[in-house]
């Protein structure tokens, strides 16, 4: 098997992870709503409709003031909707898997281990760069 054959059947192994298949199931969720996707659809126009003013030459400070009230009204109301709260919590947990996945595949290319590389501690650079490949 080429690694082109195996990054492939990777891809499918993604697929088929829970993190994967829970990221699948809350994006189905919120696109299904169509209460939520009415809000998301105002938010997107009012938030629209405030870069225009913000743009003119003539500015209404008053009305930019009463749109930004209201973008942030819709996006609160938006962010705070159990399905996106899921939706978002699944890409968080997928990420997290998808993030270790290329970890692994980065150091395996630099020479690591593959079967002793370790999750990457939170945070970003632990100041060792023998333990990392990420800056070039």
């Amino acid at each position: 098997m080429t690694v082109i054959e195996m990054a492939r059947e990777l891809g499918k192994k993604i697929q088929q992870e829970e993190s994967y298949v829970a990221l699948m199931n809350a994006q189905k969720a919120v696109e299904e709503d169509d209460e939520l996707q009415e809000k998301i659809a105002e938010f997107n126009m009012k938030r629209y409709e405030l870069t225009q003013e913000i743009t003119k030459p003539e500015r209404d400070d008053k009305k930019i003031e009463e749109l930004d009230k209201v973008v942030h009204e819709l996006y609160e109301v938006a962010t705070n909707h159990e399905k996106l709260v899921a939706y978002n919590d699944a890409q968080d947990e997928f990420n997290e898997m998808f993030e270790y996945v290329l970890h692994i595949i980065q150091m395996s290319a630099t020479g690591d281990d593959p079967d002793t590389i370790q999750r990457p501690e939170q945070g970003g650079c632990s100041g060792d760069c023998g333990s990392c490949g990420g800056c070039g």
